[in-house]
């Protein structure tokens, strides 16, 4: 396996339209928004998309959603302790030992990190990942509808509801979000994070919301328009990850009062000297 050469920065352009793009379980399952209006989409969100992507590609991912599982494992305790390797590394307590082996197995752990902790673990091992990523926000203040809907039958003989009980569905009406990351070389380093593992994340974001539809996300209603994509010419980057995303430049267009589709913004780079991006449009 190749090495990690030269700090990577990246940011992903997507729509969200009369979808649900991530719920908080503390408001009634409602999308994400800040006290200002503005939605938002978890870290851990758009990793667990990553995740998937990567686990479609072929990909062996330690952190399995449930329902995904690929190696009958049901707990991450179980997934790790079936590897004979982090077994014997477990048990002589080398905690280096079982971070090397975890890294070489699984690309989520040598991207984004782990914490391995398990109460029959006689060994704590955390490994810090390259692949960071903020939480999504969208360009401008959200508009957040709730549909009321139906049930045509009860689930179970013992309700006592009537089948036509009410509930209700929230989603964005329209939104532009932006995803904004970057890749340290010092930890790829460490993990053994590659240039290959770098092109199978670009490779995910790009198709990031394929095989991800369900009731609150209908096939369609969720897109990638474009990923921008800086590679920097030095293993510590030629500027800050910060100054390297405020080059990316999205406003609405004069005369758009509440922006309702992709077209009515205007996006732009300004360029810094010898970092140019590679843009990729959006599968």
């Amino acid at each position: 396996m190749s090495t990690f050469t030269n700090k990577i920065d990246f940011a992903v352009l997507l729509t969200v339209s009369k979808a649900n793009p991530n719920g908080d379980p503390f408001s009634g399952n409602r999308p994400r928004e800040d006290y200002e209006g503005y939605g938002e989409i978890s870290d851990v969100c758009i990793k667990r998309k990553i995740r998937n992507r990567l686990q479609d590609m072929g990909e062996r991912v330690f952190v399995q959603s449930s329902d995904r599982s690929d190696d009958g494992a049901k707990s991450l305790r179980e997934r790790a302790e079936n590897n004979p390797e982090i077994k014997k590394a477990q048990k002589a307590k080398d905690s280096e030992r079982y971070a090397k082996i975890a890294c070489e197995t699984w690309i989520d752990v040598r991207a984004f990190g782990q914490v391995f902790a398990f109460k029959s673990d006689s060994v704590s091992v955390g490994v810090r990942g390259p692949v960071s990523i903020r939480t999504a926000e969208s360009v401008s203040p959200i508009d957040i509808s709730t549909m009321q809907i139906t049930k045509s039958v009860n689930g179970d003989t013992s309700e006592k509801k009537a089948s036509d009980t009410m509930g209700s569905k929230n989603r964005v009406e329209f939104g532009l979000y932006v995803i904004r990351g970057s890749i340290n070389h010092q930890l790829a380093e460490k993990t053994g994070f590659s240039d290959e593992d770098a092109e199978k994340i670009k490779q995910a974001l790009i198709s990031l919301f394929e095989n991800d539809c369900s009731s609150a996300r209908p096939e369609g209603s969720m897109e990638v328009k474009n990923v921008y994509w800086w590679k920097h010419n030095c293993e510590m980057g030629q500027y800050s990850s910060a100054k390297v995303q405020r080059t990316l430049s999205i406003t609405v267009k004069d005369g758009v009062d509440s922006p309702k589709s992709f077209e009515d913004y205007i996006i732009s780079t300004n360029d810094l000297d010898g970092l140019t991006p590679e843009v990729y449009e959006g599968r």
